[in-house]
């Protein structure tokens, strides 16, 4: 059996489309807060290292900002076990604004937002905490959203986990699709009990610091 030493996903740049979705974020009333259709769909690269996927992602945008929604099948091991420390899953998103290519480090365009899953005590439900966070060794920061801004909606179901979030343009500093219709974008996919999943590369690389690492969204009409 032979091994390779780089991941598949090293050597070539994902440049995914991402449709836009007129809508979205969908009233309180509805119910889901995206319900974005199969055509946002994000390609599954980590088939072409052998291994399975466990979590279907989707992105749509309008002038409004940008929708994110994850579907995670099954569940960990232990993902049930109570008062786990790390959490229940964890859900890493950066966007970079420009599409820095040139650059290791990040830029006041480049922004990290952290999404934690908490297990209710009855273990019936999920809550979503989400925050934006600094990027390591970045040039500069890119503002900080408050909290309030980041809009979020998570469900615990019998054969996984969803969670649909929701970006606004004021969160996303640099985010102007009339004249840039490209956008940095990588995500970390976490449950402590399964391999983490990526969008390309993963923490084998200094993703989380490097946008020149980062997959690109086409932002589309």
């Amino acid at each position: 059996m032979t091994s390779t030493l780089l991941p598949q996903a090293f050597w070539f740049r994902v440049a995914a489309s991402c449709p836009k979705v007129e809508g979205i974020p969908l009233p309180s009333s509805k119910g889901s807060l995206l319900d974005l259709p199969e055509t946002c769909k994000l390609p599954e690269l980590t088939v072409l290292d052998g291994r399975p996927s466990w979590a279907s992602v989707r992105v749509g945008w309008n002038a409004e900002g940008l929708g994110i929604s994850i579907l995670a099948d099954g569940l960990g091991a232990n993902a049930k076990t109570p008062d786990r420390p790390e959490g229940f899953a964890t859900v890493n998103v950066w966007i970079d604004t420009r599409d820095t290519r040139n650059v290791s480090r990040a830029t006041r365009y480049g922004h990290r937002f952290l999404t934690r899953l908490k297990l209710s005590k009855d273990k019936k439900s999920l809550t979503a905490d989400v925050e934006q966070r600094p990027i390591a060794r970045a040039t500069a920061d890119a503002p900080l959203a408050p909290s309030d801004l980041l809009v979020s909606r998570v469900e615990l179901q019998k054969s996984g986990w969803s969670l649909e979030l929701f970006f606004p343009a004021r969160a996303l500093h640099g985010f102007d699709p009339e004249t840039n219709r490209r956008l940095g974008f990588a995500y970390q996919i976490s449950d402590h009990d399964r391999d983490d999943q990526f969008l390309g590369i993963g923490r084998e690389f200094p993703l989380g610091e490097n946008p020149s690492l980062w997959s690109t969204l086409e932002l589309q009409r």
